[in-house]
């Protein structure tokens, strides 16, 4: 794996409540500066993001419903098209958590096919090209039986990724985790590990896992000290 290649496989996230403008500004320039693959902000941000973003590869991602996933469905309809419509080419939707564990299947169902066709009518209509959508689960509040259930789930409704974590949670991404999901999905579905992400042995880890995508805020020091590693090995030789 090249540099270029691990800063593809990175969604640069800012959500914190605190975040700022100036915050924004900085973690775009940042992307930029790396070609990270995304950058990930809260919908009240996506206007900034996707100003400073435009005509680069790096796509500007919308967080919506959440982090709890609690939203209505209509309501993750709106915060979907009102994104795109702002600029979004990706968008990470918190799954209903609390529909799954109550085994009201139906009602996630409905609501993740309700939003991949929403996002599928946006490409069209936006001439966006490609508007990925990934679904956050929240791992760290589902049995290993209902993280495989819910990976069924988001295959069926036609999403493009299954994502383990908001960040928001008790706990992260585990590795253990991302192998359950990367074995429990076809290869139509990738898989992006996020929650607790900090540094180039996590993220090494996790793609070696079976991730596609990594969700984190520490980008640039991963990246930098893949960099750093890869040229002491070389002058080691």
């Amino acid at each position: 794996m090249t540099s270029d290649e691990l800063a593809k496989s990175i969604d640069s996230a800012l959500l914190k409540p605190d975040a700022t403008v100036d915050d924004v500004h900085k973690t775009c320039m940042k992307a930029l500066e790396f070609n990270f693959a995304a950058v990930f902000v809260n919908p009240c941000y996506i206007s900034i993001a996707s100003s400073l973003l435009r005509g680069s590869s790096v796509k500007a991602g919308a967080a919506i419903g959440f982090p709890l996933g609690a939203s209505t469905t209509s309501v993750k309809r709106l915060e979907a098209e009102d994104a795109i419509g702002r600029g979004a080419r990706e968008i990470d939707m918190v799954m209903n958590i609390g529909a799954l564990k109550s085994g009201q299947l139906d009602v996630v169902q409905r609501e993740l096919r309700s939003v991949v066709e929403l996002v599928r009518q946006k490409e069209v209509e936006e001439s966006a090209g490609t508007i990925l959508l990934k679904v956050i689960i929240e791992t760290c509040y589902l049995t290993d039986t209902e993280k495989k259930t819910a990976c069924r789930l988001v295959e069926e409704a036609g999403a493009d990724f299954v994502k383990t974590s908001t960040g928001f949670g008790p706990s992260g991404a585990t590795a253990y985790d991302v192998k359950l999901l990367r074995a429990s999905v076809g290869p139509a579905v990738a898989v992006k590990a996020s929650g607790g992400i900090r540094n180039l042995e996590q993220a090494i880890a996790f793609l070696d896992a079976g991730a596609s995508r990594i969700g984190t805020s520490a980008g640039a020091k991963i990246v930098t000290d893949f960099i750093a590693e890869n040229t002491q090995k070389v002058k080691a030789r």
